[in-house]
């Protein structure tokens, strides 16, 4: 049986497991879907679709959480081979502050470069203060680095109350949750990951993964491949909702 591994500590891994559960199952803040977005702003001709038009295609987002990482690199190549656009919500401390040259390429090679904090602190458990410098180090690190401030972020364990939502919408943050998580903090089987994904895979929907965990990145050539073949295009965050634009504050959950 494959090794439970977590860079945050058992003790995280365990409080990310309840939490993700309890997110999932039902989410007392109010939410948007990024679907609901597009069809309001199509509805009133306003903005562009880009080069993928959701309403047509049978959209989906891939998106990787606390990052970058060691096996990051080997993930955009994958993601190159098989011309896959990908949203990647970074930390800042460990992460985008020791991989910059990959930050650097992740925003060169058209993916969506995104918050997830500065140190993975639970957002809904700090003051104002807190909450605002755990956010606003990572923009500024990302911006340093890429030139360009963050527009999504992700709360860790998906927690975000009033409190947060204030605080993203003065950054210019939108809030991204998901619909289709791999649990793959508490896995390594790869096979396993890839099979959570493609059971909860549907239309507009939001796919959650992070590539610090080792049976993360060998899963997603099989994950890519299998979507395409039911007929799935992938596209960053924002352009699922297009012609919306991410709303800061917002919370987008499909």
């Amino acid at each position: 049986m494959p090794k439970k591994m977590s860079p945050f500590g058992t003790g995280l891994a365990a409080a990310l497991v309840a939490a993700l559960t309890l997110t999932l199952s039902g989410c007392s803040m109010q939410t948007t879907a990024p679907g609901s977005a597009r069809r309001d702003a199509a509805s009133d001709a306003k903005g562009s679709f880009g080069q993928v038009d959701c309403r047509r295609a049978k959209c989906i987002a891939l998106t990787f959480d606390a990052g970058p990482a060691k096996d990051t690199p080997h993930l955009l190549d994958v993601l190159k081979e098989k011309k896959v656009p990908a949203t990647f919500f970074l930390l800042g401390r460990d992460h985008v502050l020791k991989h910059p040259g990959t930050v650097r390429r992740i925003e060169a090679e058209g993916h969506e470069v995104a918050n997830h904090t500065w140190t993975h602190e639970i957002l809904t458990d700090r003051e104002p203060d807190e909450i605002r410098a755990e956010l606003e180090k990572t923009q500024r690190a990302i911006e340093r680095i890429t030139g360009k401030k963050p527009r999504l972020m992700r709360p860790p364990q998906g927690r975000t109350d009033d409190t947060v939502s204030g605080i993203c919408a003065e950054l210019g943050l939108s809030q991204i949750l998901w619909s289709a998580t791999a649990k793959d903090y508490s896995t390594n089987d790869s096979a396993l990951i890839r099979k959570r994904i493609l059971d909860q895979a549907g239309r507009d929907g939001i796919i959650l993964l992070h590539d610090i965990y080792p049976g993360t990145v060998p899963a997603v050539p099989g994950i890519i491949d299998a979507l395409k073949d039911r007929g799935y295009t992938f596209v960053t965050v924002p352009q699922l909702m297009a012609p919306a634009e991410p709303e800061p504050g917002t919370v987008y959950r499909p």
